[in-house]
């Protein structure tokens, strides 16, 4: 039964939430493939060994931003970190919208940009993407000028479909409006290009998002971070609640940095694997669509979404179902997963398909 003072609109868009099935093989989440190496573990027993559990966090996690800020080759007045990076949108959206203010978002994608802003209060207006599922650029400026957004959402690569924005379009979208441009790169150390390779300057207008929890290897620790110019994220900071971040996630995110050459390691195998399950589809009656991320948007030619989601299922593997999504018919996502995963996941939707 529902509360009769529950407000409407807190319910996730319907489909968001992949089943937790428990299977063999679980490719639905777009989780890094393997664990932090041992380094990381031998480095956190001794970080937490020193924290005094009985005194608050360092609120400004100064040891982590430092680390976080020469890691993504940047200063550390342009870095702020928090509990995963819905926590960052959180913040950005308090921070540079707020109740009645309008924010623009390209479906299909993220789903939180939009989620998040609702339950702030703020106005959430559409545009549609280009058949490459790249934005309609003209269309989401003409959208943000219409109804002078605050904040204009770029998923770079893009979350479900795995495409890589033009870098012409965020400067494009800097150029032409006025909103700050939010660009969500929680997946953008296995992509080619980053909107940190643009002039420095622009990030006066520009949030780049990150994440742990996919290159680092930390899904279950929920940490992420933004990336701006000073004045940004001294903003930003603002919409944070004090100590918000415990010492127990900055013990994490330092252990994971230590491990650096890990990761990057980690990323290259990711990508060959991509390649891999690339080449593997295009042998089966599938569409699929480039990817700049750790997962693959493919569709069934001739064959229900959710009845191969099912039969994979039966067969020990779980993919993410997309087929109730904005612009995703008959559409599935796969995460790329340890070798033997991806040829577990081929071979079986080999047996669904043929």
């Amino acid at each position: 039964m529902t509360h009769p003072r529950l407000r409407p609109d807190l319910q996730l868009r319907s489909g968001y939430h992949s089943p937790q099935v428990d299977v063999e093989t679980r490719l639905n989440t777009n989780e890094a493939p393997t664990a932090p190496p041992p380094a990381f573990n031998q480095e956190l027993d001794a970080l937490i060994s020193s924290i005094s559990f009985h005194r608050y966090p360092d609120r400004s996690a100064a040891l982590l931003t430092a680390g976080v800020a020469h890691a993504d080759g940047v200063e550390a007045n342009m870095v702020v970190c928090a509990n995963g990076s819905n926590e960052i949108l959180q913040a950005a959206l308090l921070t540079f919208a707020g109740p009645g203010a309008t924010v623009v978002v390209a479906e299909p994608t993220y789903a939180l940009h939009s989620h998040i802003a609702q339950l702030l209060g703020c106005v959430v207006e559409t545009v549609g993407r280009n058949a490459d599922f790249t934005i309609d650029a003209a269309a989401m400026v003409d959208a943000v000028n219409a109804h002078d957004a605050a904040i204009a959402f770029v998923c770079s690569p893009n979350n479900p479909t795995g495409t890589l924005e033009p870098l012409a379009t965020i400067e494009r979208l800097v150029a032409e409006t006025k909103a700050m441009v939010i660009v969500d790169e929680a997946y953008g150390q296995f992509a080619p290009r980053s909107v940190l390779d643009l002039d420095r300057r622009l990030l006066e207008r520009i949030i780049v998002v990150r994440t742990f929890s996919k290159t680092w290897a930390l899904a279950g620790v929920r940490l992420g971070y933004t990336i701006s110019a000073p004045s940004v994220i001294a903003g930003i900071t603002q919409g944070l609640l004090p100590y918000h971040l415990s010492s127990l996630t900055q013990a994490a995110g330092l252990a994971a940095l230590s491990t650096a050459p890990s990761m990057s390691l980690r990323i290259a195998h990711i990508i060959e694997q991509r390649g891999l399950l690339v080449a593997g589809l295009a042998e089966l009656p599938v569409t699929q669509w480039p990817s700049a991320a750790n997962f693959i948007l493919f569709a069934p030619d001739d064959t229900d979404a959710d009845d191969v989601w099912q039969q994979l299922v039966d067969r020990g593997v779980l993919v993410r179902n997309c087929a109730g999504w904005p612009g995703l018919s008959n559409c599935l996502r796969v995460t790329v997963g340890t070798t033997a995963e991806n040829q577990q996941f081929l071979h079986a939707l080999r047996e669904v398909l043929q």
